[in-house]
């Protein structure tokens, strides 16, 4: 059993008044005080020992302290500079952890890589609520040695991170982080397991990298052996890329009350293309996008390609 000995209220709050601390609402701070939340983490995350972890958001380290214990490695960013000193207090405790100072969205891989010592493999946070949609993607698009994110986010981001074709949740997130990882695992969270208790619900999420193994369930594909950097993994034999694929989600779903036609038409695509484009893909041109599966955007992406090279 993995304990962290600041899940609890007391000290929690004893810690925070060592250290002159309160809770900060612009930095989304809810710290976690309840163990059993903490096992089921680690639990999810299913690590053995040997892996380097990146966490976001270790506020005054309940989780870190837990993370410590079942990886090689863990780096931490933390953006509240005031928090700094709580830190470096278990750094000194752990020589197995480090952290780095700064926003997660602008710190460089490289920077955290230095600071790890090796690059991060698994992701696993307590997220600030307010940007973990963002750091979410953000990170699976630009580590693509990142095997693993375990991360509590707020429920209704925890929806759209698992929403299906065809519900009010599924969007182009969705998509675009379906075209990285899939969902493998998820729990709820309930309010009172964080001081303060926050106005919203919450729930961990696992998502597993794609590989070329789980990626023809994702997308009914086959998998190409020399798959390119940077396409899509269930992308067919054409290794669209995956930018190509995002500006066709993004298109489709820019004008979510119009069919996708004139939703993709209306930005920067030719009609005429996007007809032929349908009729390979076996598409109706007056369905709408939240319809659409991930693999009908792959299939759209790459059929406008060979549109547009036949074009040429």
């Amino acid at each position: 059993m993995t304990i962290s000995p600041l899940a609890n209220f007391s000290t929690t709050r004893e810690l925070l008044d060592e250290f002159g601390l309160a809770t900060k609402h612009k930095f989304g701070q809810n710290f976690l005080v309840d163990n059993h939340v903490i096992e089921r983490i680690c639990e999810l995350a299913e690590l053995t020992g040997t892996e380097c972890v990146l966490e976001v958001g270790p506020g005054i380290g309940t989780l870190t302290l837990a993370l410590v214990q079942e990886a090689a490695r863990v780096v931490s960013i933390e953006m509240d500079t005031a928090l700094e000193p709580v830190l470096f207090a278990h750094a000194a405790d752990h020589a197995n952890f480090t952290y780095i100072m700064g926003d997660a969205l602008r710190v460089p891989n490289e920077r955290i890589e230095e600071a790890a010592g090796v690059v991060p493999t698994h992701f696993i946070s307590n997220l600030p609520y307010n940007v973990a949609a963002t750091i979410i993607l953000d990170f699976f698009e630009r580590m693509p040695a990142l095997k693993r994110a375990v991360v509590m986010v707020q429920k209704e981001v925890a929806d759209r991170i698992a929403a299906q074709p065809g519900t009010k949740d599924y969007g182009a997130y969705t998509v675009k982080l379906s075209l990285y990882a899939q969902v493998t695992g998820r729990f709820e969270v309930p309010p009172r397991s964080f001081m303060p208790a926050p106005h919203v619900d919450s729930a961990v999420i696992r998502l597993d990298r794609l590989t070329m193994e789980t990626a023809s369930n994702v997308g009914g594909a086959r998998v190409p052996d020399d798959q390119p950097k940077g396409t899509v993994p269930f992308g067919g034999d054409s290794g669209v890329g995956i930018a190509a694929v995002c500006r066709v989600v993004d298109a489709a779903f820019a004008q979510r009350r119009k069919t996708i036609r004139n939703s993709m038409s209306a930005n920067g695509f030719d009609k005429q293309a996007l007809d032929a484009a349908f009729e390979a893909c076996g598409i109706a041109p007056t369905s709408r996008a939240e319809t659409l599966s991930v693999s009908d955007f792959v299939c759209l992406a790459e059929a406008l390609a060979a549109v547009e090279a036949d074009g040429r």
